[in-house]
């Protein structure tokens, strides 16, 4: 009898001796001293971890990925933002910087923005920024040159600078009447502007625009020819001769 007695009693004591010891326990965790999540960003990892050590806290290691603007091996991303409260031997999990990211880049200086555009997609490039630019030699449209170039380690973005065409600027058309076409062409190159031509001939009879009107870099002037007459010529020159006298 005095065994039957005795085995519950037992029992009755390791059941409130554990419920004692849990209760002890769970305090002892609840009153445990709560820190401040130090700035782990940009951190190399045995920075990181000696700033933890000193808090108390640990350093666990969640993954890598790749990141233009924070060097391989160094911190990019942790799961306790910084300045939060965390109970004293906690783990920060923090995301490793692989570095940028390496592409084959493509050349697309002197093709059309549309074309550049599609190849660097094509390439899974994405571009940062287009830039427009004036340029003597590189038609508009057209991409002036890309930063980086394919011999370039790329950051991410390919940046392109792209052909506004040359400068305009804006003349008074001089008068191209009596000239021969070799001399108004040359006159015509010299202030950019594109010479269309009708007729046969070397001599300029007629011009659109007219002599005086405002022309800009890159338009276009027509000129109608005439055939040489040499007794013209002649007559042109007695003319003269007795305009002297």
């Amino acid at each position: 009898m005095n065994n039957l007695i005795r085995v519950p009693v037992i029992i009755t004591i390791f059941i409130v001796l554990g419920l004692t010891f849990g209760y002890l326990t769970f305090k002892v965790l609840s009153y445990s001293r709560t820190v401040e999540a130090p700035s782990l960003v940009n951190m190399t990892l045995f920075e990181a971890n000696k700033l933890l050590n000193q808090a108390g806290l640990y350093l666990k290691i969640e993954g890598e990925d790749y990141d233009s603007s924070i060097p391989a091996g160094c911190i990019i991303r942790q799961d306790i933002p910084a300045g939060n409260k965390i109970k004293e031997k906690r783990a920060i999990k923090v995301i490793v910087s692989k570095g940028p990211r390496v592409y084959s880049i493509p050349l697309v200086i002197n093709k059309t923005q549309n074309d550049a555009e599609a190849l660097l997609l094509q390439n899974r490039l994405k571009i940062g920024k287009i830039i427009y630019v004036h340029s003597d030699s590189v038609k508009k449209g057209r991409v002036v040159t890309q930063k980086p170039g394919p011999d370039e380690r790329l950051i991410d973005y390919v940046t392109l600078l792209v052909s506004l065409g040359p400068h305009e600027y804006s003349y008074f058309c001089p008068d191209f009447s009596g000239k021969s076409l070799e001399r108004a062409k040359d006159l015509a190159e010299k202030i950019g502007l594109e010479v269309r031509t009708k007729g046969t001939g070397n001599t300029i009879r007629r011009q659109d625009p007219k002599p005086g009107a405002i022309v800009k870099t890159g338009d276009k002037i027509y000129l109608e020819l005439k055939e040489d007459n040499v007794l013209e010529w002649f007559y042109d020159m007695i003319k003269k001769e007795n305009a002297n006298d």
